[in-house]
């Protein structure tokens, strides 16, 4: 008699080799094909649509620039009417830079703690009401914080201002020597609050994905409240929170109509954040453009060109930034 024959059953494929073999004779489908197109297609024509922007303001940029008797980065002047012209950002790009990072200052804390109220503090039938009105605050137009800031703000402004000169004038930077407060400092706080909506809501948004799981650990070891939210809930939603300042930095960068409302601009950078004066891209270019001649208003695109660099680095190192506490975000958990 032989020996019978062993037979011995192939091993089963890899669980990941079985998803992409499901995956290859799914994508044969021409439902699947028809959305993979269009999603590349989509991803393409962002990258095309942000290349022409690029193009353009490149070119018109170096039009005027090529034609400019000062030095575009470093002259305190905007006078494109002038034989030969005599324009630079300087003032422009202070004006935008301080303005923001006094808006991110006042803003992302008061908003980061709204959202950690709304998510572990608030009682729910008070969430509701104030998530509706924080919505309602980022669906308000520009133009009526602006009028707002000009009718409601600004004469409410002496007294902070008086109180700040007191105690923080010798600083310089909080001196006031009593004109209009239309000054930088007005512009901060005007921009806070219309950025606090958009970073309140992506906050809270984050602080509700955190795993029960991680709350319920930390409470069992005997920690209050607080330490939960500071141990678990924070490192969780760091990069969420990073992100969410990045959006309300860039709407903060690129406001227009409020700023030109509210804001007295001379093109001259003042010390004190509370003297008036100053001046941003986006007000510049809003104030002079309809009345600018044709050199006039590629000057002013190339001070948008600038802009438009200053908002790319800005978000570059937003990613930046997440991709190094990527072991804190929420897909990693």
């Amino acid at each position: 008699m032989g020996t019978p024959t062993q037979i011995t059953d192939a091993p089963p494929p890899a669980p990941q080799q079985t998803v992409d073999k499901r995956a290859a004779r799914g994508a044969t489908r021409p439902g699947d094909r028809i959305f993979l197109g269009l999603s590349r297609g989509s991803g393409i024509l962002l990258l095309v649509i942000m290349a022409a922007i690029a193009v353009f303001l490149t070119y018109r940029a170096s039009l005027a620039i090529s034609k400019d008797q000062g030095n575009f980065l470093t002259t305190f002047q905007w006078d494109t009417n002038l034989v030969p012209p005599n324009f630079g950002i300087a003032v422009l790009a202070f004006g935008t830079v301080v303005s923001s990072i006094v808006a991110m200052v006042i803003a992302v804390p008061v908003a980061v703690a709204i959202a950690l109220f709304l998510t572990h503090y608030a009682p729910r039938r008070m969430r509701g009401p104030i998530a509706y009105v924080i919505d309602l605050l980022a669906a308000v137009p520009s133009i009526v914080y602006g009028l707002w800031g000009a009718l409601v703000l600004v004469p409410h402004m002496n007294g902070l201002f008086g109180w700040l000169n007191d105690y923080l004038g010798w600083t310089g930077v909080f001196s006031w020597e009593g004109g209009a407060p239309r000054s930088m400092l007005t512009v901060g706080i005007l921009l806070a609050i219309m950025i606090l909506p958009i970073i309140t809501n992506v906050s809270r948004e984050v602080f509700r994905q955190v795993p029960q799981m991680h709350e319920e650990a930390a409470l069992a070891l005997g920690a209050t409240r607080w330490e939960v939210i500071r141990m678990a809930v924070i490192p969780f939603g760091r990069s969420g929170v990073i992100s969410a300042s990045m959006l309300g930095l860039g709407r903060a960068l690129g406001e227009t109509m409020a700023v030109a409302t509210v804001l007295s601009p001379t093109f001259d950078i003042q010390a004190s954040l509370l003297d008036p004066g100053g001046g941003t891209f986006a007000q510049n270019i809003a104030s002079k453009f309809g009345e600018a001649t044709e050199f006039g208003r590629d000057a002013l695109i190339a001070s948008g060109l600038v802009l438009f660099v200053i908002t790319l680095l800005v978000n570059g190192a937003a990613r930046a930034i997440i991709a190094r506490r990527k072991e804190y975000s929420g897909a990693n958990a």
